[in-house]
């Protein structure tokens, strides 16, 4: 009697084929539409960021001149922040649509926002950036893009889940902003999007399309520069372990002062229970702190980190200091007091200043690794998000032997930050879009 032949642990049957070949032909149809986001993702961004930049030119050097004083000068620093302040609020409090739910109690990546608030929130983006407030635009910059996104995308494609559009949006800007799609698969990695039997790579694909399209677009048409110039790192040694390890660990713990104060501060702001009172006050407040810490401590960061590190030797370790510190309380204002912006960049700016410092203090620490382990420290700390940490640590030194060295750094800094308040609002009631002068959540 013959044995029938049963097919191999590797052989597939029917139904398995066609389920293969059905997921293969859903991925296929999101490549158009991730291509097209992950464009107009980067164009929103790019878009954004110009006009920001013409804004600023005339607020910091021409309009000055027209007044006979100079752009850097502490009572021009003082007015215009206040001036920011102000017409930030005025935007919160009557434009239509306002500019959306308290920016301190949003993230990164969160459910899409009405279109009817989207104006405001880019005029209010504008201010920011152009007014030399202390935060960056990956924040509302991404609000935007996914907003978009859901909007056209569930007239296109009625059918296709909302989470679908969030994720492209989510990437395609992500991508944009740091010029690469590794980012995004980072960030999206430690997103949780609920139950997905799918592999990690099926989750990701039509994301890192749109990733990969809204990175190439910003480095065709902007350049994106991540990267500092600090004396290179001359190769591994034992003790360098340790130094990275105590420098992201100190590092951690200054921006984590920051976190715990944040709540106090956003509650201090808004016990004047109207918006334009509240944004004068706080642009009245990083006026101060922008007289106190001179041009280097304005703006999102990116600029002025590469202007820090261009020349070391012109920065005493009290200097550095100071810069560190005015830059983190701005940022803690900025965030505070309902200016529209993300954290990231400039927390960045204060890893660069501790970094820096590590480095004047002890000279044997090298630079390079300082500025990475400052670097990572401060972002798990601001953003708590590992990953994403790594990367920009990375990214910033642009030397892959510190690689090891800053996967050992980031674990004792993860135990300070984790299980710990996060720096942004979660209280229920606020949340629910009860703040005086903004909207609430979609």
């Amino acid at each position: 009697m013959t044995r029938e032949a049963s097919p191999g642990p590797s052989a597939a049957g029917p139904s398995e084929t066609g389920a293969r070949t059905s997921a293969a032909r859903v991925l296929l149809s999101l490549v158009l539409p991730a291509l097209l986001i992950g464009v107009v993702s980067s164009l929103v961004l790019i878009g954004v960021s110009d006009a920001a930049e013409q804004l600023q030119h005339w607020l910091w050097d021409t309009l000055p001149g027209w007044w006979g004083v100079s752009g850097r000068s502490a009572g021009w620093t003082l007015a215009v922040l206040t001036a920011a302040g102000l017409a930030t609020g005025l935007l919160v409090w009557k434009f239509p649509g306002r500019t959306g739910p308290d920016p301190a109690t949003r993230g990164l990546v969160d459910p899409p926002l009405p279109v009817r608030i989207l104006p405001g929130l880019l005029l209010a983006v504008v201010v920011t950036l152009a007014g030399g407030v202390s935060l960056g635009p990956e924040n509302p910059i991404t609000s935007i893009n996914i907003a978009l996104a859901c909007a056209l995308g569930m007239r296109a494609a009625p059918r296709t889940p909302t989470a679908v559009w969030v994720s492209l949006a989510a990437a395609g800007t992500v991508g944009a902003l740091f010029g690469t799609p590794v980012a995004a698969a980072l960030i999206l990695s430690e997103i949780q999007a609920g139950p997905d039997p799918r592999p990690l790579w099926d989750r990701l694909f039509a994301p890192l399309v749109a990733a990969g399209a809204g990175a190439l677009t910003t480095v065709l048409l902007a350049e994106p520069m991540l990267s500092v110039q600090v004396d290179p790192y001359r190769g591994p040694r034992t003790i360098d372990a340790v130094s990275a390890m105590a420098v992201a660990t100190v590092a951690a713990v200054v921006a984590m002062a920051a976190v715990y104060a944040f709540p106090h501060v956003h509650r201090l702001f808004h016990r004047l229970g109207h918006p334009v009172l509240m944004l004068t006050a706080g642009g009245l407040v990083l006026g101060a702190l922008g007289a106190l810490g001179g041009q280097l401590t304005l703006f999102k960061g990116l600029e002025q980190m590469r202007e820090l590190t261009a020349h070391p030797e012109d920065h005493t370790a009290a200097g550095l200091a100071l810069l560190a510190l005015v830059k983190l309380a701005a940022l803690v204002v900025a965030a505070s007091c309902g200016f529209q912006g993300g954290r990231i960049f400039p927390a960045v700016f204060v890893g660069v200043a501790l970094g820096m410092l590590a480095h004047a203090l002890v000279d044997a620490v090298p630079m390079a690794l300082a500025t990475g382990a400052a670097v990572l420290g401060v972002l798990v700390a601001v953003t708590r998000q590992g990953w994403l940490s790594l990367f920009m640590a990375a990214a910033l030194v642009g030397d892959p032997r510190l690689l090891p060295l800053l996967c050992m750094a980031i674990l004792p800094a993860w135990l300070i930050v984790t299980g710990r308040p996060e720096m942004q609002i979660r209280d229920t009631e606020e949340q629910a879009g009860t703040l005086p002068g903004h909207a609430g959540r979609a």
